[in-house]
């Protein structure tokens, strides 16, 4: 067994705690440290999850010899600026997805992490999912052929955080969180369907926001809410393939159909996972039993555990037992996707890839 790896966490809100209780139930994972400014909420969850060190000041934290690596779970504008302190003290940092506010500030972590020789990997728990797993390996046996056409899809029926009943209102902001339905949603998706076609670098970009769905006038008032419920995006990526985007955080229908990947010899969607093809000139539509598959894959594949998560993932390579996916360059790229459709929709054009990286201003707060 490989030695444990100590973990501080810096952030005890929701996705703090969540990051916490998955850490739980990784074998290789001791969190020695907590670090909040709300000192009182900082040692009720370090009781909880029975951290033994409770920090107000995240730099205390990073000071410890103890501590190898650090998961960063504030807002998206604090992203940048806490992930390169932390990579300056030497630790490896984890991430809450988005990579950051924007692509300039996510370039930098990543220029960051390069220059500290230290690693960056980003909370993208889609690739972890059996029916990614299993597209993966289809793709990369060619049964798909070449691939032309992709379609990234995120819905929710009346799902926008805090004016919808759940969440603060830091999602809602754009002095917080940087945008809205894209940057917390389409990340996921985006991200997933980057992944799955060896993440071509985009070309082209256009795209329409919206937020158009009436809410409480008391939640809007409280919270600012400044952001898009609904994304739209047409991309242009390296090597002549289209990918269409849609993420709604709100809207009048009852569901989008799942994502989904084409090429000339077969196409798969993803939720639910299906594989279409044709066989001497018969089509067929065929699915699989992903539970059962995933059993054997356990049985079969050394380190298989090591990707079924983004945490335990981030253990793994931590000790070393895999390589760390390239989630810091594919979140990245999904940034990069995001500010050009909000880019589009100001202009009201198409966009390059080169003049939305140009455009990118950092977001990031002060700490």
């Amino acid at each position: 067994m490989a030695e444990p790896v100590g973990i501080g966490v810096i952030g005890v809100g929701l996705i703090g705690k969540s990051h916490l209780d998955k850490y739980a139930g990784v074998a290789g994972a001791r969190v020695v440290a907590v670090a909040d400014i709300d000192e009182g909420e900082a040692r009720r969850v370090a009781e909880r999850f029975k951290v033994p060190h409770v920090y107000t000041d995240f730099r205390a934290l990073l000071a410890r010899d103890d501590i190898t690596a650090v998961d960063v779970c504030l807002h998206n504008n604090l992203h940048a600026p806490v992930t390169v302190e932390a990579l300056r003290a030497g630790k490896h940092v984890y991430c809450e997805k988005p990579i950051a506010g924007s692509y300039a500030d996510g370039r930098a972590m990543i220029q960051e992490a390069a220059a500290a020789g230290r690693m960056l990997h980003i909370q993208l728990a889609t690739l972890y999912q059996r029916e990614t797993k299993v597209a993966k390996h289809l793709l990369d046996l060619g049964r798909l052929g070449r691939v032309f056409y992709a379609r990234s899809t995120g819905h929710r029926r009346r799902g926008r955080p805090f004016v919808d009943g759940y969440g603060a209102p830091f999602f809602v902001k754009k002095e917080t969180a940087a945008g809205g339905a894209l940057i917390d949603m389409g990340v996921y998706h985006i991200s997933q369907l980057l992944y799955l076609l060896g993440y071509p670098a985009p070309v082209r970009i256009s795209g329409r926001v919206y937020q158009e769905m009436e809410m409480d006038p008391a939640r809007r008032a409280r919270s600012g809410y400044n952001v898009e419920e609904l994304g739209l995006g047409f991309v242009q990526l390296a090597g002549g393939i289209t990918l269409e985007i849609a993420e709604a955080w709100a809207i009048h229908l009852g569901a989008f159909e799942g994502s989904y990947i084409v090429g000339a010899q077969g196409g798969i969607r993803l939720n639910p996972f299906s594989f279409h093809t044709t066989l001497d000139d018969v089509p067929f539509d065929l699915t699989t039993d992903l539970g059962a598959l995933d059993t054997r894959w356990h049985r079969l594949r050394e380190d298989e555990d090591a990707y079924d998560s983004s945490p335990r993932h981030w253990v793994a390579a931590l000790q070393g037992r895999v390589p760390l996916l390239p989630t810091a360059q594919i979140a990245l790229q999904t940034m990069l996707i995001s500010e050009g459709i909000y880019l589009s929709d100001r202009l009201g054009r198409e966009v390059t890839a080169e003049e939305t990286a140009a455009a990118s201003q950092s977001t990031a707060l002060r700490v």
